[in-house]
């Protein structure tokens, strides 16, 4: 250390700064901003990473749950509003997140298979066909997946109405347990991410 660097930290701590002093603190700001700045961006690009589960995610008679493990009940969303559910009996597979949405039975046109709904309520693979990241945004309606934007239309058996993905979300056929909860009758009814041509 020199003497002339002990007069530069005397003149900053006394509030003297030079002009490489402010630029040096503006390019530092800078940087943690830019940095802060991806950060939130790609905690939304939630990419399935383990594929290690290989049995059907749902089966006949598999409740739906919430992130909490609960049981989905009919009044659990209003109409118009989705969320996201999981198979009771594997929850954490790679491939379990599932879209439910909820719209009146007259909004739903084909290719929705109508027979796989019920109560206003369709569910889809959350899983995008593009390149298995997780479908997580919605859009006026539209589902929106956020790695490469492919746009997914849930009233219309989730056809791809933008974007790269080159097939629908795949349906899961659902129906209403007699104690009131959401259930699958069978398996996504198409292969689940991609690569499933």
């Amino acid at each position: 250390m020199t003497e002339n660097d002990d007069e530069r930290r005397e003149d900053l701590f006394l509030g003297r700064w030079e002009r490489r002093d402010v630029a040096r603190a503006a390019i530092g700001l800078g940087g943690v901003s830019a940095i802060g700045g991806l950060a939130v961006p790609l905690s939304g690009l939630t990419q399935v990473a383990e594929r290690g589960f290989t049995g059907e995610i749902y089966t006949d008679g598999t409740y739906l749950v919430d992130e909490n493990g609960d049981r989905v009940t009919e009044d659990a969303l209003e109409f118009g509003t989705r969320t996201t559910v999981f198979p009771e009996t594997n929850p954490g597979a790679s491939d379990a997140p599932t879209l439910l949405v909820r719209y009146e039975e007259n909004a739903y046109a084909p290719p929705t298979e109508l027979a796989f709904t019920v109560s206003g309520y369709a569910a889809y693979s959350k899983v995008c066909t593009h390149a298995g990241c997780m479908v997580s945004e919605a859009e006026n309606g539209t589902l929106v997946c956020p790695c490469h934007f492919a746009e997914f239309d849930p009233r219309s058996g989730a056809a791809v109405t933008g974007g790269p993905a080159p097939r629908p979300l795949p349906q899961l056929p659902i129906t209403l347990s007699s104690d009131g909860y959401l259930m699958a009758t069978d398996n996504f009814e198409g292969p689940i991410g991609p690569g499933g041509e």
